[in-house]
């Protein structure tokens, strides 16, 4: 598994102009693992509809974790998409992630539809965790919520978290 260190903020004042950036249509749900699960990790399934009509779809597993986590994300057959988001009823989450870049890094800027309508949220990838600490978000961030749980977009699949 590939190891993928993220930070993620609130935003309350979106940017103008964003369609003037690459974006993505998601609509990501999560199959149910059992309670008694050995491990706390998730099990995501993807469609993306990029800016140029292109489609991908992907299942991806992630281990638990806040700033650093384990990531794997494999591409799948839309037939396989097709079938497994089936059984993600009641998990998902829909939304237009917007690609900005900024300070040599990519911001994704994720606009929630659907239950999750007025959230926004922006996350930043690094390279290591000392890259990640010298960070300084733009002015249009707001809350830092990396190590918030009810912002983790499994947990956002069934309840929108109170603000």
């Amino acid at each position: 598994m590939a190891q993928e260190i993220e930070r993620k903020f609130l935003v309350d004042k979106v940017p103008k102009n964003l369609v003037v950036h690459p974006y993505i249509l998601i609509d990501q749900g999560y199959l149910d693992l059992p309670e008694n699960h050995i491990t706390s990790q998730e099990l995501r399934i993807r469609k993306s509809i990029f800016k140029d009509g292109r489609d991908e779809f992907f299942l991806a597993i992630k281990s638990e974790g806040g700033l650093s986590r384990d990531e794997a994300q494999i591409e799948i057959p839309y037939e396989a998409y097709i079938a497994l988001f089936s059984l993600t009823e009641g998990r998902r989450v829909a939304k237009t992630r917007y690609l900005i870049p900024y300070a040599h890094k990519e911001i994704e800027l994720d606009v929630y539809v659907g239950h999750l309508e007025g959230l926004v949220v922006a996350e930043v990838e690094f390279d290591g965790v000392e890259d990640s600490r010298a960070f300084v978000p733009p002015a249009w961030f707001g809350k830092e919520v990396t190590e918030d749980k009810s912002y983790k977009n499994k947990n956002l699949a069934v309840k929108k978290p109170k603000e």
